[in-house]
C-alpha cells in the first residue's frame, strides 16, 4: 500500500462516530502543545458533530485506508464568497505522510466556484500546521487570545474558481 489515499470521500452521519474518534485522537497532541485539554475538538459531543454534519453549509470530507477513516476535514460555507476550513485531522499513526495536504487541497478544489477566500485558524504552538498552511498559500491575518495562548488566523485567496468537482 502506498500510504496515500486513493480517494477523498464525502462524509455523512454514518461516519460521525468514527470521525469523532479520529478527531479526539488527532487533537491530543494539539491539546498537549497548548496545555489546554478543553479544546473544542476534544469536548465536542457526538450529537454536536452530527448536527454539524447535517448543516447544509458544512461539507465534510475524509480519506480511508483499508476501510479505516484516517483523515477528515470540515469545510463550512460562511458567506457567498468565503469558506472556513475546520477540524483538519489525521490519525496520529498516519501523520507526516501527506494525508492532510492531500485532503486540504482536495477540499479546496471541491469548493463552489464562487468561493474566492478560504479561512482557517490554528494554535500558535501548532508549528507543523502553521508550516503546512503557509506552504499552501495561507497568510496570517491576525491573532486572538484563547486562554494562555493565541489562535493564529490565516486566509488564502483562491485563484481557481472556475471549476467545481464533486
Amino acid at each position: 500500500m502506498s500510504g496515500l489515499p486513493s480517494e477523498v470521500i464525502r462524509l455523512n452521519d454514518a461516519d460521525a462516530g468514527e470521525l469523532l474518534t479520529l478527531q479526539r485522537a488527532a487533537y491530543v497532541s494539539e491539546a498537549q502543545a497548548h496545555h489546554d485539554l478543553t479544546l473544542p475538538p476534544l469536548s465536542e459531543t457526538l450529537d454536536q458533530l452530527r448536527a454539524a454534519l447535517a448543516d447544509p453549509a458544512c461539507h465534510p470530507w475524509g480519506t480511508r485506508e483499508s476501510g479505516r477513516l484516517v483523515a477528515g476535514v470540515r469545510v463550512r460555507l460562511v458567506e457567498e464568497s468565503t469558506a472556513e476550513i475546520g477540524r483538519l485531522t489525521v490519525a496520529p499513526d498516519r501523520q507526516g505522510r501527506g494525508l492532510g495536504t492531500t485532503l486540504l487541497l482536495t477540499a479546496e478544489d471541491r469548493l463552489p466556484a464562487g468561493i474566492s477566500s478560504v479561512r482557517l485558524f490554528t494554535g500558535e504552538h501548532s508549528h507543523s500546521n502553521l508550516r503546512l498552511y503557509r506552504r499552501l498559500g495561507y497568510q496570517e491575518t491576525g491573532r486572538t487570545q484563547a486562554g494562555s495562548y493565541q489562535l493564529v488566523h490565516l486566509e488564502k485567496t483562491r485563484l481557481r474558481t472556475d471549476a467545481v468537482r464533486r
